[in-house]
């Protein structure tokens, strides 16, 4: 490809200098610096694809970065970082990872927010204009969020606020008519009456918040975008352009399975199959499975997600299946813990399933709404671990620390599938407290020994019985756990005694009294920060005895794009170097 257009513009001032036939040609230009990237490397297709004309429009009009550019979750700036002068990562394979995939203002003065999260945009954007305003500066301030976002409580706090400045603020809806999966709440009721009206409808949510209001059906339309943001360029009181795009256009397969195509793996493009098998089972399938098999038994068990179905293996034909025993609340994690408080104080088992990243924001809801309430509501948290971490957006290390340490929270860590099967069935059938557990993410492996159907007794399973030294591997660090205490006895010739904790919320008083009867050393295995965790658990009740304990976490700051093997070799989380570190002792 050729990229006559894009290879010339380095920055926004080259997008002003086009003619209307040229934009048309970036446009498609960008979508196929987009195919090259994703299809290689996987990444936000389905958004990106979608916004194309959205971006080009926006900078065509607006004078970034003197005019604030604010993008809701940011993983739709693909095309916003090809014209703002990083189109290389996009069309040459050697620099695709130049760029991370939101925007960072690390990377460039056009990215105002490192930020992976949704429903921030327009919260964010009013304390730009905020500080423009208290500083005497000019310049528009435009938030960029997506239908889908509007259901997150930040978002609609952010709305309200907004809709009392008296100030100059945009805020672009970009309508797509789909979240990550289809769209939940009464809200998009009305957003499907402006669009069937033309914007026209009586009841209009932006007006009702106090917002002045745009329609533009044409979302794809790089001239229609252009005359609708000339218009409110330099308002003086906050508006909304609500505009109707096609996510995923320009890939038939996309326009059509929206859900599916929102995140790509490497693919063919002809084809639109993936590259690499990605089959096979998996703890979402494992889920799925048991979940549809316990709804069909046991009709007062809820499954709750938040917008990521997908996430937990709840394809559109198992979600149909499950009926009116599965909700999504769309993005609206508080209200999905809430609510599930309430599904269990009428009697119902409610599970909530999400990933750890974005279950950082139901932190008051687990420790108010949910534990204070000794409510038997299980959560479900994929993703909180190294294993597989991306950006730092989305990093899920920090969820053993933060939801081990709210009173009355069971938290528990599997180590194998039956394991993970049998922690699953006991916290939906007992109702005395909150559980969470966080499922493996080292691979599905097979229980080599005994699996515990009883979790109301905090106790830790010992695995294999040795001397000297214990090693007490939470988890999916489990797999390391065995492995060092091999090495160890390789290198000694004295058997090491292995322990499974299951328990990642409290400490087994009566098994570390009688450990150091007989141990010098102990060592604690975490997939998390170590400050707050596990290990510091250990660490603190023995802190009186005549025992070394070693503990073995990551550190508490953002890992950022770091593959796992990295970061375990630069915390020491490897055999030899944790021998080596007994060794010393």
């Amino acid at each position: 490809m050729e990229y006559r257009i894009l290879k010339n513009v380095k920055g926004p001032a080259d997008v002003k200098k086009l003619s209307e036939s040229e934009l048309v040609e970036l446009a498609a230009e960008i979508r196929e610096a987009l195919f090259n990237r994703t299809t290689k490397i996987g990444g936000h297709f389905g958004p990106n694809f979608g916004i194309v004309e959205v971006t080009i429009a926006l900078h065509y009009v607006f004078e970034s970065p003197k005019d604030q550019f604010v993008f809701d979750v940011a993983h739709q700036t693909y095309p916003h970082k090809m014209l703002t002068g990083r189109a290389q990562a996009y069309i040459d394979d050697e620099h695709f990872r130049d760029v991370c995939g939101f925007t960072n203002p690390v990377e460039s003065e056009h990215d105002m927010f490192y930020i992976g999260h949704t429903s921030t945009s327009v919260s964010l954007a009013s304390g730009l204009a905020k500080g423009r305003d208290v500083l005497g500066k000019k310049g528009n301030v435009v938030a960029i969020i997506g239908d889908g976002s509007l259901s997150g409580g930040e978002a609609l706090e952010g709305l309200d606020f907004v809709g009392e400045m008296d100030t100059n603020f945009i805020i672009v809806v970009n309508d797509n008519e789909q979240s990550i999966a289809e769209n939940h709440g009464g809200l998009y009721k009305n957003l499907e009456e402006l669009r069937n009206s033309g914007g026209k409808c009586e009841n209009n949510l932006f007006r009702a918040m106090g917002l002045d209001y745009r329609y533009v059906e044409e979302g794809n339309n790089i001239a229609a975008l252009i005359e609708a943001f000339k218009e409110v360029k330099d308002i003086n009181h906050p508006t909304v352009v609500h505009i109707h795009t096609q996510k995923g256009k320009g890939y038939p397969l996309a326009e059509k399975y929206r859900e599916d195509w929102h995140y790509a793996m490497p693919f063919d493009r002809e084809t639109g199959k993936h590259l690499h098998d990605y089959s096979g089972e998996s703890y979402s399938s494992i889920f799925a499975e048991k979940m549809l098999d316990k709804i069909e038994k046991d009709k007062s068990v809820v499954v709750v997600t938040a917008a990521i179905p997908g996430v937990a293996g709840l394809s559109q034909e198992v979600r149909g299946k499950m009926g009116r025993n599965y909700v999504d609340v769309g993005i609206a994690e508080e209200q999905a813990v809430a609510m599930c408080s309430g599904i269990a104080k009428n009697g119902g088992k409610p599970l909530f399933v999400t990933t750890a990243t974005f279950a950082q924001r139901v932190y008051d809801q687990m420790t108010q709404d949910v534990s204070l309430n000794s409510n038997a509501v299980t959560m479900l948290l994929f993703s909180a671990s190294i294993y597989g971490m991306g950006d730092a957006t989305h990093i899920g290390i920090s969820a053993m620390s933060m939801f081990t340490n709210i009173p009355g929270v069971v938290f528990l860590s599997p180590t194998n599938k039956e394991e993970f099967g049998a922690m699953l069935d006991y916290s939906l059938e007992q109702n005395e407290h909150p559980t969470i557990i966080a499922v493996p993410n080292d691979g599905v492996n097979s229980a080599e020994y005994e699996v515990a159907r009883d979790y109301r007794k905090l106790t830790y399973q010992v695995c294999e019985k040795g001397e000297k030294i214990a090693i007490l591997a939470l988890g999916d660090f489990f797999a390391i756990g065995q492995k060092t205490a091999k090495y160890i006895e390789d290198k000694t010739s004295s058997k090491v005694t292995l322990i499974n904790p299951r328990f990642a919320s409290g400490v087994d008083k009566e098994l570390l009294d009688e450990l150091i009867k007989t141990h010098d050393v102990i060592v604690t295995l975490e997939d998390g920060i170590l400050e707050g965790g596990f290990g510091q658990k250990i660490a603190s009740y023995l802190g009186s005895k005549d025992v070394k304990v070693l503990n073995y976490g990551f550190e508490k700051k953002f890992y950022d794009a770091v593959p796992a093997p990295v970061v375990l070799e630069e915390c020491r989380i490897t055999p030899e170097k944790i021998f080596e570190d007994i060794s010393s002792c």
